[in-house]
């Protein structure tokens, strides 16, 4: 004797809506097995039910139900057979990529999480001090400023800049940041790999005054440290770096740094 489900029942083991499947009957697609005369209530098998799930997962293939109405509807078992391998193998291929995507998710939350822990110990500690070693960062020719527009593709403008017969003696650090001098100001990348051009700057390695800060109040957190760093440990800042801390998608932040080491 077969078992039949009401159409609460079917949409439920389907993971669906009850007007959902009343609208499958409608256009034909799935028609339950069963309907009462009296109450036009719908019932469904398990045959049904299969016939459903199917519907659901050529969905996700991107078909659409007329579509899918027509492949269901082949009289021939043989072609249906060789049209879900085919769904199949797509499938795959789509679970792939879909494994490739949240990969390279989890990466971009790991770094942004790691971001925002440094943002969160930094902006609790107001100034501290850190060590760096020393740095060799080639100056922008033409951009002062990060924008959306330059922060995008950020290094390849850098890369740009290298004479092509030299690129492949540069690389360079993931990050951005200002040097300002004598005042003026260019945008900066860290080189990892460089040869002897111009635009080269030298950080001198040892002690650095540092603060976070944001656009709106960036030049009050740099009027600060430097005053920070001649009462405090009689120093008279030659430039001044601001490192760009990425702090979400279209939102960055500085950390800017003064160098104290006499």
């Amino acid at each position: 004797m077969k078992k039949f489900f009401s159409i609460g029942e079917a949409a439920k083991a389907v993971h669906t809506t009850s007007e959902t499947l009343r609208h499958y009957d409608r256009i034909g697609l799935v028609k339950p097995s069963k309907k009462d005369i009296m109450t036009n209530y719908r019932y469904y098998t398990e045959q049904d039910l299969v016939r459903l799930n199917t519907v659901q997962a050529l969905q996700l293939m991107d078909l659409s139900l007329q579509e899918i109405k027509k492949v269901l509807e082949y009289d021939d078992l043989e072609k249906i057979v060789d049209f879900l391998s085919q769904a199949e193998k797509k499938a795959d291929k789509k679970i792939e990529m879909l494994k490739y995507s949240k990969s390279k998710i989890q990466l971009a939350k790991a770094d942004y999480e790691s971001k925002l822990k440094r943002l969160q110990k930094n902006n609790n500690n107001n100034m501290f001090i850190k060590n760096y070693p020393e740095r060799v960062i080639l100056l922008s020719k033409v951009l002062e400023v990060p924008t959306l527009d330059n922060l995008w593709n950020y290094l390849s403008h850098f890369y740009d800049q290298v004479t092509p017969s030299l690129k492949d003696k540069f690389s360079f650090e993931d990050l951005a940041g200002i040097y300002s001098e004598n005042n003026y100001s260019k945008l900066f990348a860290v080189c990892v790999r460089h040869v002897n051009i111009d635009g080269l700057k030298v950080l001198p390695k040892g002690a650095y005054l540092c603060a976070v800060c944001n656009e709106e109040n960036r030049d009050q957190v740099l009027s600060e440290i430097i005053h920070v760093a001649r009462t405090k440990y009689g120093v008279e800042p030659t430039f001044t770096v601001q490192l760009i801390v990425v702090s979400g998608i279209l939102h960055w932040n500085y950390e800017v740094q003064v160098y104290i080491d006499k």
